[in-house]
């Protein structure tokens, strides 16, 4: 007597259970490849009839200057002056340079006072205590070099000097002026080892912007 699923029947039964088995897998990786072949195709649709936007007319922002503030040259002791002042010579001056603006200024020009404008002579460095014998009105002799008989005369330097925005890397800028000091050939006595305090600058030929700062300290001057 022959047992159920034993011998040949049996065989064919589990081969037809697989095959039913792969028939119902099939069908079913059909349906998900046709399923997102369908996603894909909506995507592609969707990307071709993209709706294109447009710019209204007069779009725009806003923006807004910056102050001008004036700039500040002081006299500064350091470094010290390597060319030194004597009767009918020149001499170099020190000066430091502020900017207050959140910009570089470039300065090409320095407008000079009268040459009948005299320094004041000091007895230290400080610029404390005046050089009793040599002050402006002794006179000192001691001007500026190239000034002239006209106020505000234009004196182009060698190099423009870029002082760096404020806050920033050489700002404040000193800078040595190269032989820019002229004293008489009657110069008193009494300016002998003398510090002076140079007159007052009238002007500067300047302009603010983007620009590459001048390394402090610097070397520089007028030859005319």
């Amino acid at each position: 007597m022959a047992r159920w699923g034993s011998g040949s029947h049996s065989k064919k039964f589990i081969l037809r259970a697989r095959r039913q088995e792969g028939d119902r897998r099939s069908r079913k990786a059909a349906f998900v490849f046709a399923l997102l072949g369908a996603l894909l195709a909506g995507t592609a649709v969707y990307a071709a009839t993209n709706w294109v936007i447009g710019l209204g007319a007069g779009s725009s922002g806003e923006a807004q200057s910056a102050n001008v503030a004036n700039i500040t040259i002081t006299a500064v002791a350091a470094p010290a002056a390597t060319n030194l002042l004597f009767p009918s010579g020149t001499g170099d001056v020190v000066a430091s340079i502020s900017n207050p603006n959140p910009y570089p200024v470039t300065i090409t020009a320095m407008l000079l006072p009268t040459n009948i404008i005299y320094a004041t002579g000091y007895t230290t460095s400080a610029l404390s205590v005046t050089q009793v014998g040599c002050l402006a009105a002794t006179p000192s002799t001691v001007i500026w070099n190239f000034s002239t008989g006209s106020s505000g005369s234009s004196h182009t330097l060698t190099l423009p000097l870029t002082v760096g925005a404020s806050g920033q890397a050489n700002n404040p800028l000193v800078v040595t002026l190269t032989n820019d000091a002229s004293m008489g050939a009657t110069a008193p006595a009494a300016c002998e080892n003398t510090f002076f305090s140079m007159p007052s600058f009238t002007g500067i030929t300047a302009t603010g912007g983007a620009a590459v700062s001048t390394i402090s300290p610097a070397t520089d001057a007028w030859t005319s």
